[in-house]
This record gives C-alpha cells, structure tokens and sequence, in this order.
C-alpha cells in the first residue's frame, strides 16, 4: 500500500506542485507517488458513454487510487470550480460497484491548488463534493499562484497533518 497518492488535475503547475507534496513526505521517511489524470485515457463521463461500456484506464485508476492510504489533490481552477479532467474522473469512479462512496469514505485528503485566479473557489467545491464523497478533508488547504508561490514549509506541514490521520478501514 502506498502511504500516499498525488493526484494532479492539469499538467502544468498544479503537476509541479503535485511533485512537491511527493518530496516532502518522502523527505518525512513515507512512499509517495504523483498521478497526473491528464495522462489517463478517460472519456468525458455522460450516460451515454457509460453505456458504452467502462473505459480501460478506469480499473487501473480505480486501483491506485485504492491502494494509497492518503490522498493529496492538487488542482486548478476552472472557471470558479473543479477541472474537467478531475470532475469526470469522480464521475467515473462513482459509477463503479453498488456504493459510490466507498473508495472515498474515510479517505484522508489534503486539497491544494496553483491557480492564474484566487484559487479559494475550486477548493470550497472540492471540499464540499469530497465530504459529500465521505472523505476527511484536512481543514487547512493551500492555495498559490504566481505571485503567491506555495512555501516548502506550508507542504511539508500539510503533509504532516495528513498523515496524522488514520488511514481508512481496508
């Protein structure tokens, strides 16, 4: 299992943001793996696909994202709100087995974003669909952007403070 997963929602600065939270918690002695989502091969999510049938990637998502005790989500924001590419992964993930919150009831999670905007409404929305979700969403969040860049320090706490919490039931 691995202690901790980071999920990065664009390629760009949130993925470079993604590769620190990694060092900082292997610099803290844990196992740390960056997932960049815009390098899955996943489908918008509508009905229509799903009736299609579930894409190839969504098992092998599924199965990292299962298998990291912890979460971090790094993401822009889109228009006042969650990515695309993220929204549609959840959307995805949700459809899969008879409760669509079981991979994320328990889940600890840290959310954090590099934005070109303020950044703070894509982690409300975040926030509220991933306690919707069921996940324990650390209460501090980080938010940088070019003129605010995130600190090492304000990393390596968040890191901390996420794995403080138990890791959910396997």
């Amino acid at each position: 299992m691995t202690d901790l997963l980071v999920i990065a929602a664009s390629n760009g600065e949130n993925l470079s943001l993604a590769g620190r939270f990694a060092a900082a918690a292997r610099q803290q002695g844990e196992d740390a793996e960056v997932l960049d989502l815009t390098a899955l091969d996943l489908p918008l999510f509508t009905p229509r696909a799903q009736a299609m049938g579930m894409p190839a990637g969504l098992a092998a998502l599924q199965g990292h994202l299962v298998a990291a005790s912890r979460w971090v989500i790094c993401a822009p924001e889109y228009n006042g709100s969650i990515p695309p590419v993220l929204t549609s992964a959840i959307a995805w993930l949700s459809v899969q087995g008879d409760d669509f919150r079981a991979l994320f009831n328990n889940r600890p999670v840290v959310i954090a974003t590099h934005s070109g905007g303020g950044g703070h409404t894509v982690l409300v929305a975040l926030r509220l669909q991933l306690a919707h979700l069921g996940a324990q969403v650390v209460g501090r969040q980080l938010v940088s952007n070019g003129t605010n860049p995130a600190k090492d320090s304000s990393i390596s706490e968040l890191v901390q403070r996420l794995l403080s919490l138990p890791a959910p039931p396997t």
